[in-house]
């Protein structure tokens, strides 16, 4: 009896607390309880990363259908699309930082001009890659190993899909500003509503327009999201709010944003390129096997996303403490999040290792397809739980301001260990597919060993923004 009330209380307060996350009411996370801060701030996050990565499963599930060229179109723009993303994560990560101290400053005004500049950059980014990207659509294809059939089939969607940089810039730069404002519920609903519109319409889309229609799809949600996110800045309640006199071009504040975004974008830029340079590799296998690798980072990423919100939390814990002159309390956030991250994806490797063929089976009935995706998800769930730590380590880092320690260590273990240990192990030893996973399993969880060294070390907490 004892036993069923304890746990009916704890399921009382796990209940009170979701709500408090879900909700619009204004929470200090520098006092009081840090679990309580984690469990309310990871909640939104964890649920804004689960709609997008059943957004990625959506896509490749419907695209599934209309062959293998089809499904090696959207992974080799979506790997050559992950530097478009590095940008924008790289701006919303300086924008977070920024944002962050304010509001844990209690200097709401300077928060929503750090936004209003964070924006301005974006869009300026924004239109360089759309223009370069429509104009050389096939080209992109042809040099990421597509065949004469794939650049003929693909070159409509890569061109669509780099056409709305745009959006994809401002989607991932504003749910930047609401997380480092402590307004992740924000950020979750923003998200929700553009992949529950790219779900609805994907499949009606591809049915009429093909591959391309899987584009559409996807600009018009990702369209619908910004629209949200900007009428909730300007007309909402939010923690940090726009008015117009705020994008008045700032120097200083502008050159304090790139000063943290272009190594933030450095680093992303360099996990980016050497995911590039792998799918490359793995091209040289056949679209057979671009297809599978496809597959199995589609649900890697499907269970990655949610633990990278988790991990959010700590950037934002990280920022907002920092600025309230609370260091000690920043560290220890980390930690706590870290331990829940471990769990969640000590989980997920086993759903890998026992489940992997009946979930690439779902995806794509091809079996040579399925061998393959089976082969990487069971090697990448070895790794999964180093990941989980590190990811968390990362965003501590990148709250804090300080995006040059996690852009030297992605340097050193993507480059200097994973591309070379890449052609090594496939080429060199002829281990083919299995060598590049290995490689890819291997400096990830280097990473994360690095990074919680450093990460005890502290420099972190000195960092100015």
């Amino acid at each position: 009896m004892i036993f069923f009330q304890h746990i009916n209380r704890k399921a009382r307060t796990v209940l009170s607390l979701t709500q408090q996350a879900l909700s619009t009411q204004y929470q200090d996370y520098t006092q009081g309880s840090i679990r309580r801060a984690v469990f309310l701030l990871a909640i939104p996050m964890i649920l804004e990363m689960c709609m997008e990565s059943i957004f990625a499963v959506v896509d490749i599930f419907f695209v599934g259908r209309l062959g293998q060229e089809a499904v090696a179109t959207v992974g080799l723009t979506e790997s050559v699309l992950s530097l478009v993303y590095s940008i924008a994560l790289g701006m919303g990560m300086a924008t977070t930082a920024m944002v962050a101290r304010r509001v844990g400053e209690k200097r709401p005004d300077e928060a929503g001009r750090a936004a209003a500049q964070g924006i301005l950059l974006a869009l300026a980014g924004s239109l360089l890659i759309s223009v370069s990207g429509v104009l050389f659509a096939s080209r992109i294809l042809g040099l990421m190993g597509g065949s004469t059939k794939l650049v003929s089939i693909g070159s409509g969607y890569t061109r669509l899909i780099f056409g709305s940089s745009v959006v994809i810039m401002l989607l991932f730069l504003i749910n930047g500003i609401f997380r480092g404002a402590g307004n992740a519920y924000q950020a979750m609903w923003s998200l929700w509503i553009a992949n529950a519109l790219n779900i609805v319409l994907c499949p009606l889309l591809i049915h009429f327009y093909g591959l391309s229609g899987a584009a559409m799809a996807t600009s018009i949600g990702r369209g619908a999201g910004v629209c949200y996110q900007l009428v909730l800045l300007f007309r909402g309640k939010p923690t940090v709010r726009l008015l117009r006199r705020y994008f008045r071009p700032v120097a200083g504040l502008i050159r304090t944003l790139l000063s943290i975004a272009w190594t933030g974008t450095m680093q992303y830029l360099i996990g980016s390129a050497s995911w590039i340079v792998m799918a490359r590799l793995v091209a040289r296998f056949g679209s057979t096997a671009i297809a599978g690798y496809q597959v199995a980072i589609r649900v890697f990423l499907f269970f990655l996303l949610p633990a990278w919100g988790m991990s959010n939390a700590a950037a934002t814990l990280v920022g907002q403490n920092l600025g309230a002159g609370r260091a000690k309390r920043a560290e220890r956030s980390v930690w706590v999040t870290a331990g829940y991250n471990t769990i969640f994806m000590a989980l997920v490797s086993v759903l890998f290792l026992l489940g992997a063929p009946a979930i690439a089976r779902f995806l794509n009935p091809d079996e040579r397809i399925v061998r393959i995706a089976v082969q990487a998800m069971r090697i990448f769930g070895v790794g999964y739980v180093f990941n989980g730590v590190g990811m968390v380590m990362s965003n501590a880092f990148n709250g804090a301001g300080d995006t040059r320690t996690t852009t030297v260590l992605n340097l050193i273990c993507f480059w200097a260990i994973q591309i070379p240990l890449g052609y090594l192990l496939s080429l060199g030893l002829n281990l083919g597919l299995q060598g590049v996973f290995l490689a890819i399993v291997i400096s990830q969880s280097l990473l994360s060993a690095v990074s919680m060294g450093v990460f005890r070390r502290g420099k972190w907490k000195t960092v100015k923004v």
